[in-house]
């Protein structure tokens, strides 16, 4: 079952400024000069939709987006946001139910595969990875553990609480990275933050 952020909508990104400051932000829009004038793009797990004005701010016009969000409070706010002259097909749905075309040059997962086991990782990867194209880009943003001590108290933190509040089914972070390696993805531009705690890495696919 995916995880449902609806009783988080309203209050997930005055939450994550005031844990993260504005690393969160930073570590998704970092990603998105990547994006070629002109893409067509699947965005998995969009949140409150922020990040569409953010990608105006690069891109005013010509992008077409495929905008997968479970939670319906958060496509509500979604909606609201300017998505200047780009294109936005709106798909209130979890990304594993909704059939993706196979031409899309590119992909953005921002802080989603957190949310599972390695399990469902792994179907949920391979859902996703054959909607883009070969040579196409995924850009990725997520939690990474690198042996300091504070990180493993805070996901410990998050997971709980999203647990319980949002019903995310993980109960560790799964290995991200590794699935990207594991099929074939060449990591072409990666940069961390928040004490190496958030990591954001534009993979193409060979």
């Amino acid at each position: 079952m995916a995880a449902n952020y609806n009783n988080s909508a309203w209050f997930y990104d005055k939450l994550s400024r005031l844990i993260y400051g504005n690393a969160l932000v930073k570590a998704q829009v970092y990603l998105l000069d990547s994006i070629p004038p002109g893409s067509k793009i699947l965005i998995a797990g969009g949140g409150t939709g922020w990040i569409l004005q953010e990608i105006v701010k690069i891109h005013p016009g010509g992008l077409s987006i495929t905008y997968v969000e479970v939670a319906a409070n958060m496509m509500v706010l979604s909606r609201k946001r300017n998505i200047g002259g780009n294109r936005v097909d709106f798909i209130n749905d979890a990304v594993e139910n909704v059939p993706l075309a196979n031409d899309h040059d590119v992909v953005l997962t921002p802080f989603l595969f957190d949310n599972f086991t390695e399990e469902s990782l792994q179907k949920i990867f391979g859902h996703i990875r054959q909607s883009l194209k070969p040579g196409g880009l995924w850009l990725n943003a997520d939690f990474r553990l690198t042996g300091k001590w504070w990180q493993k108290i805070l996901l410990r933190s998050m997971i709980v609480f999203f647990r319980l509040i949002c019903g995310i089914e993980a109960t560790k972070l799964p290995g991200i990275e590794q699935c990207f390696a594991k099929h074939g993805y060449a990591a072409i531009k990666q940069k961390s933050f928040f004490g190496d705690f958030i990591l954001s890495t534009v993979y193409q696919k060979l």
